[in-house]
């Protein structure tokens, strides 16, 4: 990704998103190098589930979900993860496939390049036979790249990211996912299940305010990249369950009335005392819903891998058509 479509990309999200009568700002907003930091520290809190069941699962069945998805794969194999971070819980995935397959090219792809850097050095020294080539850039030229590879690629998509988009956006992500599939390429999906809010919202809101830290340090963002004059103690973070949607929403409350220019858009935006910018949506999965968004994407199910208590669940989906 050029720096200058960069900067585009955040200045179009940012004016759309602040002039809407309900205002918004999408999630990838989070993840500058601060952020990706703070959401490195997010995964090892007691109360965030998500990074720790995923784990437990990957620890216990990596070898089964390596020889399922690997299984029909003909040719050099591409593994490319989408928002791949630091690839810390991957890893255990990686070392699995590598036993399996001699013939893997790793591809982590990222917005933010500090922790793919991360991510090769930790690699190139705990996993050296298997070759690592980071993507910076957003999920649609990750898939466009990988797409041109001479070979089977299967495609990761872990930590239930896909959780952060609506259905309807979800299943136009799939699709690209699955063009980049071809004829025999494989997905795996993580995605996070439905389970009490009593364990969904402390996830989202820590008792040690990370979280919070990691909800208003996208405002810092604005203001260093955009020059913004946002407050960050003016906001409140507020973490909430939506029943209807199905989804934890994550939004930023203004604590008093107020007024944010930002410089480079030339746009003051006013906030009423108790208004929100909502922040992030994190769906939450059971097995129909995960069923229908695959199908819309032209994929199927080929084989789960959850934890015991079903709170959390790794999907094998193969192309329909294949």
């Amino acid at each position: 990704m050029s720096e200058h479509s960069a900067t585009s990309d955040l200045m179009e999200a940012v004016k759309c998103g602040l002039t809407r009568a309900r205002k918004a700002l999408p999630p990838f907003l989070f993840y500058d190098e601060r952020g990706s930091a703070l959401f490195e520290r997010i995964t090892t809190l007691p109360e965030y589930y998500l990074t720790r069941t995923e784990h437990g699962i990957l620890e216990r069945d990596a070898a089964r979900i390596a020889k399922t998805v690997l299984a029909s794969l003909q040719g050099p194999v591409a593994v490319l993860e989408l928002g791949a971070g630091t690839a810390t819980k991957t890893e255990l995935l990686l070392r699995a496939f590598v036993k399996e397959r001699a013939d893997l090219t790793y591809f982590p792809a990222d917005v933010s390049p500090t922790p793919l850097t991360q991510a090769r050095a930790r690699l190139a020294t705990n996993l050296p036979r298997l070759a690592v080539s980071p993507i910076v850039g957003t999920h649609a030229e990750a898939l466009d790249k990988i797409s041109r590879w001479e070979g089977s690629v299967v495609v990761l998509f872990l930590g239930s990211s896909i959780g952060n988009y609506e259905d309807a956006e979800a299943a136009a992500l799939l699709s690209e996912v699955r063009g980049a599939l071809g004829q025999r390429g494989v997905l795996l999906l993580g995605v996070d299940r439905k389970k009490a809010k009593e364990v969904l919202v402390p996830a989202y809101d820590d008792s040690a305010g990370v979280t919070a830290e990691f909800n208003r340090n996208l405002l810092l963002r604005l203001n260093r990249e955009l020059g913004a004059d946002f407050d960050p103690a003016a906001f409140r973070h507020v973490a909430l369950w939506n029943e209807d949607a199905g989804a934890m929403e994550m939004h930023l409350e203004s604590t008093e009335p107020q007024s944010v220019h930002v410089a480079a858009l030339a746009l003051t935006v006013s906030f009423e005392r108790g208004e929100r910018i909502h922040t992030e949506s994190s769906h939450k999965y059971d097995q129909a819903r995960v069923s229908r968004l695959l199908a819309m994407s032209g994929l199927c199910d080929v084989a789960a891998f959850s934890d015991e208590r079903r709170w959390f669940s790794l999907h094998v989906a193969a192309p329909l058509d294949a």
